[in-house]
């Protein structure tokens, strides 16, 4: 509730872009470049996005080419790409699309805004996921990985991870070492999980005995 003057940038408009509009929220006038213009390249929503989208100037749709290139992306400065994802290792590697060798999603435009907002001056990069999910016999698994699944692929690699996000907090792992990393996943993993991360991270020799507990 606290921030002015966002600006929109993204793949795809969705009723939450519509809300914070209407909050007053978004006026674009800080944006680097398409200043005073919301864009986007694709919109799926209620008939309120589509009457606001139609005939309506300040919100422009772009080719997926240039709305999702990272090269536009990173022009723009203090961007916040905000993405999913299935699960994520104890080196930062990030699957959104695959379980296992089943896939579920498509990547779409996350790697491009990932790596836009990672080159962008002042930009940070969220991927954000529950800490668990459960099977069909209501088995909880973390979603925090000692290793991808085998088959799983990797979205998002390493060294492009930013901020990850649980209901348990959010960790940077911009610039860390392999253990720091580790220690960082596994603080915002659930409690119930914790314990054997560390032990998996030990078993890898990513864990050191003065890593906290």
């Amino acid at each position: 509730k606290s921030k002015r003057h966002l600006g929109i940038h993204t793949e795809m408009l969705c009723d939450c872009y519509l809300d914070m509009y209407r909050a007053g929220k978004i006026t674009n006038k800080r944006k680097d470049i398409d200043r005073y213009k919301s864009v986007f390249g694709f919109a799926i929503g209620s008939e309120d996005l589509y009457d606001w989208v139609r005939e309506n100037p300040g919100v422009v749709t772009y080719p997926i080419s240039y709305c999702n290139a990272p090269s536009t992306v990173r022009n723009i400065e203090n961007f916040v790409s905000i993405n999913n994802a299935v699960d994520v290792d104890l080196y930062g590697q990030v699957n959104g699309e695959t379980a296992g060798t089943k896939q579920i999603s498509g990547a779409g435009g996350q790697q491009d805004f990932v790596l836009g907002a990672y080159l962008s001056k002042g930009g940070k990069s969220f991927i954000c996921l529950s800490s668990t999910h459960a099977d069909k016999d209501g088995t909880l698994h973390s979603r925090i990985r000692p290793t991808l699944q085998n088959g799983s692929v990797v979205t998002d690699t390493r060294v492009n991870t930013m901020y990850v996000v649980t209901e348990y907090g959010c960790v940077c792992l911009k610039g860390l070492t392999v253990w720091e990393r580790a220690e960082k996943l596994i603080s915002i993993a659930h409690p119930d999980f914790r314990e054997e991360l560390i032990r998996e991270a030990e078993k890898q020799k990513i864990w050191y005995p003065h890593n906290r507990r």
